[in-house]
């Protein structure tokens, strides 16, 4: 307990300046009723597998997963980066802590705690709205949000912390993470348009790498005989697998990366 006590003084400090009130009680409001206006209840019109899908992936949509991105970039990159520019890191430092405990605390902070609520509040009414298909299909709920919370959540909360990190400043780092997620709205339905219009799926394939929803998406409504234009590529279940597992292994590459300049060559 007392080992643990001085990481738990650490993650408190970063709650309460992450979350001041009212920012974390009013996403959660807006998450909440966002969620039952926006829930696709029309997906009944298709069974198993696909339902399921769609189901989630229509919480994932504008504009409740834009919030929730730049609230999480906004953690990151004003939280650290304002204790980087000020020199409270360095009192941190004097905690009986690793370097790299005190960045987990930051980012549990930071990322865990909205996760948690988001997810939570999305389950919450899942389970509410319609319990028979979500514990039929939980295999299919949990690849959905891990594909969507892959990218771009977790890819670009990397790379923000990693160039807050580089620069000791949150102010860029944030506008390079909001630019980011724009422009991942725009490319992927890009993508998909361009495989269509040229009969190739190279572009589709390639970009699943980095956003494996787009392969999730191309399989099961590919394979629903949906008329929709990822049906120019319709991935086998083990490929969607492949591509949401590497986009997971660039996930971590880049936040260890992070993790390794924080601990060793952060000039503090």
């Amino acid at each position: 307990m007392r080992r643990s006590r001085p990481f738990l003084e650490v993650f408190a400090c970063a709650v309460k300046e992450d979350h001041r009130f009212p920012i974390l009680e009013v996403f959660a409001l807006v998450f909440t009723f966002g969620v039952f206006a926006i829930l696709d209840l029309e997906a009944y019109a298709w069974n198993g597998e696909v339902f399921a899908y769609r189901l989630v992936s229509s919480l994932w949509g504008f504009p409740l997963s834009i919030i929730f991105v730049i609230l999480i970039l906004k953690n990151i990159a004003y939280g650290l980066g304002s204790d980087l520019d000020k020199g409270v890191i360095q009192t941190l430092f004097s905690y009986p802590l690793t370097r790299r405990s005190i960045l987990r605390a930051k980012l549990l902070s930071a990322v865990g705690v909205v996760l948690l609520l988001v997810v939570g509040i999305q389950v919450f009414a899942l389970l509410l709205l319609v319990p028979d298909v979500i514990t039929a299909h939980s295999s299919v709920v949990f690849l959905t949000y891990a594909a969507n919370l892959c990218s771009p959540a977790l890819l670009l909360a990397g790379l923000v912390l990693l160039l807050t990190l580089l620069l000791k400043r949150g102010g860029l780092p944030l506008v390079f993470g909001v630019v980011s997620c724009l422009a991942f709205a725009i490319i992927s339905p890009l993508v998909t348009s361009i495989a269509s219009a040229t009969g190739s799926d190279l572009a589709m394939r390639i970009w699943a790498v980095i956003d494996p929803n787009l392969a999730l998406q191309s399989y099961y409504l590919g394979t629903a005989g949906l008329p929709y234009a990822a049906r120019t590529w319709v991935p086998s279940f083990a490929e969607v697998i492949l591509h949401l597992v590497a986009g997971f292994l660039i996930v971590a590459v880049i936040f260890i990366v992070a993790y390794r300049y924080f601990e060793r060559r952060l000039g503090i």
